[in-house]
């Protein structure tokens, strides 16, 4: 229980604790000295006056010659010990009642036992008031304890807080950032900020790297893919056969969805890397009405039908090639994994929806579908799995939701919601 609270409290009740132990065996201490001391001081104060008293008073046959907050006893008929002291050990015996306290000196000579009793009621009253100061002083530490551990453990946790703001701002990441722990001492603190200099050295390479590597490879192929879409475009113009005309505009279809894919890589690389996401905006309306119109013959070629509903119009822009590469990822998706039935695009009020009726996705693979290089026991065809790790990325980064549930008797539904977004 106490591993779950924050450190610095941890340190705080580590000082009080500490405080009780300490002080609490002080203070025990102290009431045992004053408790040894009194009954040795006592004691032998009561002995040497019971002696005198025996010796000069008792010997000479005349009363004793005591103060008045000391009465002698003895077991005979001049002075009789009272019924309530009558059965006390021999030695100091101290009692404490409601009507008085006293001490009770008891000495056995020759088959006859003597007795001195004195009041305490003035020494118990001081006693209580030294006690009352001990347990002040000891609350009064435990008090301190805890402000004194406060302080400590703010000063101690400064540091490391300020260690994991630094380490929790984004800027860390940058390529710029100064190291961690040129502002820390050579200590345990300064130890771990050059453990987290060394681990975010590492991260920001990988990203850089990651990062070029995506816009490098992006950029070079802008120029490959406008050359196929420029050639398939000429070739149209050219007579050709049905076959033929089939197979150029399935190239130059292919070439557009390969330049949509290299566009978003590119962006998505800009925007990681610091850069602005391009500037064009569309509606849900006009990306839906275009990837329908692209992806409707091709699922009705497959012998599927196809519907696109407007349950709803929204008014929000977006960026269009983000938006159009999700839709298609998850419509290619639809198509891919439907034999039989349909594939509907549903237009909400604030996102879509993609309804299919093919095979479905498990309940305990839902969860892994937007993983990379995830695909599940009924994968077909020979992809890598990264359309819907792509598409989970898009929405992340635009601050959309998906999430996708199974439909009965069959079938999938995906639905990508912009709420988060506005």
């Amino acid at each position: 229980m106490l591993s779950r609270l924050h450190f610095s409290r941890r340190i705080v009740i580590a000082f009080v604790l500490m405080t009780v132990m300490v002080s609490g065996a002080f203070s025990l201490g102290i009431v045992a000295v004053v408790h040894f001391v009194e009954s040795q001081l006592i004691s032998k104060e009561l002995h040497g006056k019971l002696g005198a008293v025996l010796r000069e008073d008792v010997k000479a046959g005349r009363p004793p010659r005591l103060d008045s907050r000391t009465r002698f006893f003895a077991s005979r008929a001049a002075d009789p010990i009272p019924e309530r002291f009558a059965g006390l050990p021999a030695g100091l015996t101290e009692i404490e009642d409601e009507d008085a306290a006293a001490y009770v000196y008891v000495m056995d000579i020759n088959g006859v036992r003597y007795m001195l009793v004195q009041e305490q009621q003035e020494f118990e009253d001081r006693e209580e008031i030294l006690f009352a100061v001990v347990l002040a002083g000891f609350l009064l530490c435990i008090v301190g304890a805890w402000g004194l551990g406060a302080v400590m453990a703010r000063q101690v946790m400064a540091p490391v807080a300020r260690l994991a703001g630094q380490v929790r701002h984004a800027d860390q990441l940058g390529a710029g950032s100064a190291p961690l722990a040129s502002g820390y001492p050579d200590d345990e603190v300064g130890g771990l900020a050059a453990a987290f200099d060394t681990t975010l050295g590492r991260l920001r390479r990988s990203i850089e790297r990651e990062r070029l590597f995506t816009s490098d490879v992006s950029h070079e192929l802008r120029t490959p893919l406008m050359i196929v879409s420029t050639s398939c475009e000429l070739l149209l113009d050219t007579p050709l056969s049905g076959r033929q005309r089939e197979q150029v505009e399935r190239i130059g279809r292919s070439a557009r969805e390969m330049t949509d894919l290299v566009r978003t890589f590119l962006m998505l690389a800009r925007a990681e890397g610091g850069g602005a996401m391009e500037g064009e905006t569309a509606t849900l309306g006009e990306i839906a009405r275009e990837q329908g119109e692209r992806w409707g013959g091709v699922i009705r070629e497959k012998g599927l039908a196809f519907e696109m509903l407007t349950e709803a119009s929204s008014p929000m822009c977006h960026n269009p090639t983000l938006l159009r590469t999700v839709m298609s990822n998850l419509l290619r998706n639809a198509l891919h994994y439907t034999s039989a039935g349909g594939v509907r695009l549903v237009l909400e009020e604030d996102g879509f929806r993609i309804e299919d009726t093919g095979m479905g996705i498990p309940a305990d693979e839902q969860e892994h579908i937007f993983e990379p290089f995830a695909r599940g026991a009924r994968a077909r065809g020979e992809g890598l799995g990264l359309g819907l790790s792509l598409v989970k990325r898009i929405c992340e980064q635009q601050g959309w939701t998906i999430t996708v549930q199974e439909r009965q008797p069959a079938g999938t539904c995906f639905r990508v919601a912009f709420n988060a977004a506005s």
